[in-house]
């Protein structure tokens, strides 16, 4: 397999040091792995800090920054950051509002997100902590207790941000992601595997001709293996397990985010199809984003995540943001 890399062992830190080369607005500790807004900590604000294996960029790294977080943890490549990392970060980005950390449901970032939370209070720090678990297709998987975290990351990152950067209190802002979270769900399709750096060969077996239907971010199997499908079966099969889940009464935030392998063309094709099942449910679509955002190194597939938005949810969205993954409106 052809990589563009130096060698396995480095990967994750020649990736910071390219991301404090290109992005001053960031401070990257490379040998510490953590990164920070320029400006932390903010006075006044509520700091956001999330985190977690790497190769699902640019989660969580592309969107610390104006907006979102105020620092992110990466790990080795689909492996949790550690404890230490996470109490570094909170203490840097703390400004004596409290820290929330936003977790996605896999068992290694529960456990160490869970005991980074008891190290900060002993160091004086006040923490909450949001449990990201939006993805229907499977209760219990490999690596997770309950449902898995996937692309509601991004819509909790992105709205508990903007309360934040209005300067919500602790306990408010912890509410918004947590009604954010429990207001989204979430299914994906792989239709090739991706492949480790360390291991050099795609993480899980899917013959040609045949794709994985609910699909985990870390190539964790999902509801079932079907012979290739058209995007718009592929479409009606994933907005409907969606639908079945959440239920929703209003409109909603739709993101067709890709899988890291899958091109634009494809993407946008794919979400041209994810609307018209919407409008054939009757679902109104208030605001879309289509793009690899909640990546798996080089699988080929795609997410769809839904969130039933309100007037505040919707204002929230809207807001500016100015980070490495996602920006506008300043």
């Amino acid at each position: 397999m052809k990589m563009l890399i130096n060698v396995p062992e480095t990967v994750v830190e020649d990736a910071l040091r390219g991301m404090a080369a290109v992005h001053p607005e960031l401070t990257v500790d490379v040998e510490r792995r953590v990164i920070l807004r320029r400006d932390a900590p903010v006075a006044g604000k509520v700091a956001l800090v999330s985190g977690g294996g790497s190769g699902h960029e640019p989660l969580h790294g592309g969107f610390v920054g104006f907006g979102m977080l105020d620092a992110a943890c990466p790990g080795e490549v689909f492996t949790s950051p550690v404890p230490d990392q996470m109490l570094r970060a909170a203490a840097a980005v703390d400004s004596g509002k409290g820290v929330l950390f936003i977790v996605k449901n896999y068992t290694g970032d529960v456990l160490n997100f869970n005991m980074a939370v008891e190290l900060a209070e002993d160091e004086g720090i006040q923490v909450a902590s949001v449990l990201v678990d939006d993805d229907v297709a499977v209760t219990d998987s490999t690596f997770t207790a309950g449902r898995r975290g996937t692309g509601a990351t991004l819509f909790v990152e992105k709205i508990a941000g903007a309360a934040a950067e209005e300067g919500a209190p602790l306990e408010r802002v912890e509410a918004i992601a947590r009604r954010v979270n429990e207001a989204s769900r979430s299914f994906g399709v792989a239709l090739a595997a991706c492949t480790t750096p360390a291991k050099g060969t795609p993480t899980f077996d899917l013959p040609a001709g045949e794709l994985e239907l609910g699909v985990g971010i870390h190539g964790e199997p999902g509801r079932e293996r079907r012979a290739m499908m058209t995007s718009g079966e592929i479409a009606d099969v994933a907005v409907q397990a969606v639908l079945d889940d959440l239920r929703p009464g209003g409109p909603v935030l739709a993101l067709v985010n890709g899988a890291g392998g899958t091109p634009l063309l494809e993407l946008y094709g794919f979400a041209a199809e994810v609307h018209r099942v919407l409008a054939e449910r009757g679902v109104p679509v208030a605001r879309s984003l289509v793009g690899n955002y909640v990546t798996s190194l080089d699988m080929a597939g795609a997410s769809v995540t839904l969130c039933q938005a309100d007037e505040e949810l919707l204002r929230l969205w809207d807001a500016p943001v100015q980070t490495a993954g996602l920006r506008w409106g300043r």
